[in-house]
């Protein structure tokens, strides 16, 4: 067992189950590593468990979304207690890839890609971004949002900004030349050229702290909803499949395409809250630095993967667009559920230590807090 000092970086305390699925797997994880049973396997009969791997919606099932998170987690941080030999586990594998046919799947419905020339790539990236029409969180976060609903959206992000850059970090052994080299500066930039203090992710929990939520890694898992994990596991699946690679680059290219402007507007939110720069230093950092990667990321990076594979350029534009389109309805969960009065996240609300740095503008959560949402202990 990990010391409690450093469950800031891993590995997380396993979620609780969201369905069968999710609960047999989590029960298997608990164990040796075994072969799971035939009905855990890629043949699996839904009628076995009451579980339904090709779901209407996969995108907002809570147990398919947590059952391939688990899975994926198994390659990065892994799970306290868990065995690592699972990580690599035959029967388990074939589960997740027969979990991840429906996800890919509803993805490429739900992204609209263009067709572009390769040498058209950067430019078709950029109408991409242009034409993304979805509902404005940012602007939500800077001009409305009270404390409660910014401290659900930080919640959310965690799961990502946690392990920021990670994800995308996959492709590097798996590309050459020009690409790999842009992929190194982003990505040097993002762990903060080396320094612990410079590091994205702890630019973050810096921002967790003075919001006075809980900075453990992976401590709010058991309150975001699936579209939130959908949202990271989007990036798994690109990461850990080389034939995805022209779609995580993607990813990563819309990613910092359209990251300035709301980073602006999240930083000018909090200020607006009366919070100070060391709350808003994550998003003020990515101001400068995600100007700067937006044009390495659409020429340098993707421009250099097609310019030697052209043949990925329509898996780039898919990249892209499926990382616009789940921001879309990972944006509208939150926004609709705020418009309604009731919290984005599931309950019971995301851990709140007693704050261990002066925290700013915060003053007590009203009495009318919804269920769920968040308030200082």
């Amino acid at each position: 067992m990990p010391d409690p000092a450093d469950r800031r970086y891993g590995p997380a305390p396993l979620p609780q189950p969201r369905g069968p699925l999710s609960a047999a797997v989590t029960d298997a994880l608990r164990r040796a590593p075994y072969d799971l049973p035939a009905d855990l396997g890629v043949d699996l009969d839904p009628a076995d468990l009451g579980v339904d791997l090709d779901p209407a919606d996969p995108l907002t099932d809570e147990d398919l979304q947590l059952t391939l998170f688990l899975c994926y987690e198994l390659h990065y941080r892994g799970w306290q207690g868990v065995d690592e030999g699972w990580e690599w586990q035959p029967t388990l594998l074939a589960l997740r890839a027969r979990a991840e046919r429906p996800f890919e799947a509803a993805l490429r419905r739900l992204a609209d890609v263009p067709a572009v020339p390769a040498d058209g790539v950067a430019a078709g990236l950029a109408e991409l971004v242009a034409a993304d029409d979805g509902p404005s969180l940012a602007v939500a976060l800077q001009r409305r949002a009270d404390l409660t609903q910014f401290r659900e959206f930080v919640a959310h992000r965690s799961v990502y900004h946690l392990r920021e850059a990670d994800p995308h970090s996959w492709a590097l052994p798996r590309l050459g030349g020009p690409a790999k080299a842009a992929l190194v500066e982003i990505q040097t930039d993002e762990y903060g050229n080396g320094r612990l203090d410079r590091m994205h992710a702890e630019l973050f929990r810096r921002t967790l702290e003075r919001l006075g939520l809980d900075t453990g890694y992976g401590t709010h898992l058991d309150v975001v909803p699936a579209v939130t994990l959908a949202t990271n596991n989007l990036m798994s699946l690109f990461g850990l499949h080389r034939r995805l690679r022209g779609a995580l680059l993607g990813h990563l290219a819309a990613f910092e395409m359209t990251s300035s402007l709301p980073n602006r507007r999240y930083g000018n939110g909090l200020r607006r809250l009366g919070f100070d720069e060391v709350a808003t230093r994550f998003y003020d950092e990515h101001v400068e630095a995600d100007a700067v990667h937006e044009q390495i990321a659409a020429h340098d990076l993707c421009g250099g993967l097609v310019r030697t594979e052209p043949a990925l350029a329509p898996d780039v534009l898919f990249g892209a667009a499926a990382a616009l389109a789940v921001d879309r309805l990972f944006a509208a969960h939150l926004l609709d559920s705020w418009a309604a009065g009731r919290s984005s996240l599931r309950s019971p609300a995301p851990p709140t230590p007693p704050p261990t740095v002066p925290l700013v503008g915060v003053g007590p959560m009203s009495a009318t807090t919804p269920p769920g949402s968040i308030a200082l202990v």
